[in-house]
């Protein structure tokens, strides 16, 4: 299979790439190569990288058979209908869009192609998601009543804060994975959010900072700090942390707690190392697995458009000040 990634515009797609060529390496990849809308980025990128550099993306879409689209939120949009007009499948990073209009486009658009439309979501497969969810299903915690979470970071500058190519800051950014794993978990969906959202850590346009409390089918109810509250000196960009509360008992899950206290000789900052499952290469693995046996990936666009729906019923509820239900977006 010939795989490209498009853009650099977000930091994540230098892990993806590294989990790419950690598949490479095992065989099924046949070719791997990069473009970027920026192309002295692209070609800087594919040097240190050691991949070709096309710069002209349709020359790129030409070339392959999937796409992994790593750029600004409000550009994934017009880059996946390319990529469905050129035949080729896309896994599309989060949040899928930043409207709703045009995350059903793409997703219909890939659905009239006949191709596979994936979000980038690598959270569902971690080892500890899969644990509680299965202690959740198998009813050993009861009724779930409320769940209690967190996915908190550090403002990451960049696109991610400015408005017009984000669609928002921290609780776009930061809503969408744990809206994702709440469904999973609870095989529920979500009927209205409440938020608040506030500028209050650096003071600048875009929000830094928010609280949700969301409502779900299943009569329970979850709680979201979004906030990018963790200071550059931190050890790490974040967590997801999963508070689950039933009739029978509790559990929680911590999806980064795999990590080493690193604290080194020299006078730098200490990090965390993780040891635990290159979610990334799961996630990337099981997408080109989908694309081959023509089936759905884990993390489908549906599942990148319920997710996003959270947070822009987030927003919309910040500016009116009451809950807003989800039905209002459409």
């Amino acid at each position: 299979m010939r795989v490209g990634v498009w853009s650099f515009a977000h930091l994540h797609a230098y892990g993806y790439v590294r989990a790419l060529r950690a598949l490479r390496v095992r065989g099924g990849i046949d070719w791997l190569g990069i473009t970027d809308e920026d192309p002295e980025r692209g070609a800087r990128v594919a040097r240190e990288l050691d991949l070709p550099f096309v710069e002209d993306p349709a020359n790129l879409l030409d070339r392959v058979d999937a796409v992994v689209i790593t750029s600004a939120n409000a550009d994934h949009h017009d880059m996946a209908l390319q990529a469905a007009r050129a035949g080729v499948h896309a896994l599309v990073e989060k949040p899928i869009a930043t409207t709703v209009a045009d995350a059903q486009e793409m997703i219909d658009a890939f659905d009239r192609a006949g191709l596979i439309l994936g979000t980038a979501f690598p959270c569902p497969f971690s080892p500890a998601f899969e644990e509680l969810r299965q202690l959740v299903r198998s009813g050993e915690l009861g009724r779930v009543l409320a769940l209690r979470t967190t996915n908190r970071g550090s403002m990451p500058g960049g696109f991610f804060i400015q408005l017009e190519r984000s669609g928002g800051g921290a609780v776009i950014d930061h809503t969408v994975h744990v809206a994702d794993l709440l469904r999973r978990l609870t095989g529920a969906e979500y009927v209205r959010v409440y938020a608040e959202i506030g500028h209050g850590l650096f003071h600048q346009e875009w929000d830094d900072s928010g609280f949700l409390t969301m409502d779900l089918s299943n009569g329970s109810f979850a709680t979201l700090d979004c906030s990018w509250s963790r200071p550059k000196s931190f050890p790490t960009w974040g967590d997801v942390t999963l508070r689950v509360i039933g009739e029978k008992g509790n559990a929680y899950a911590d999806l980064f707690g795999q990590h080493i206290h690193y604290y080194p000789a020299k006078p730098e900052p200490p990090s965390w190392q993780p040891w635990g499952s290159n979610l990334d290469e799961l996630m990337i693995e099981d997408f080109l697995q989908a694309v081959r046996e023509k089936r759905p990936p884990r993390s489908t666009g549906i599942d990148g458009l319920r997710a996003l729906e959270v947070a822009l019923a987030a927003y919309a509820s910040a500016r009116q000040s009451r809950a807003v239900e989800i039905a209002e977006l459409y």
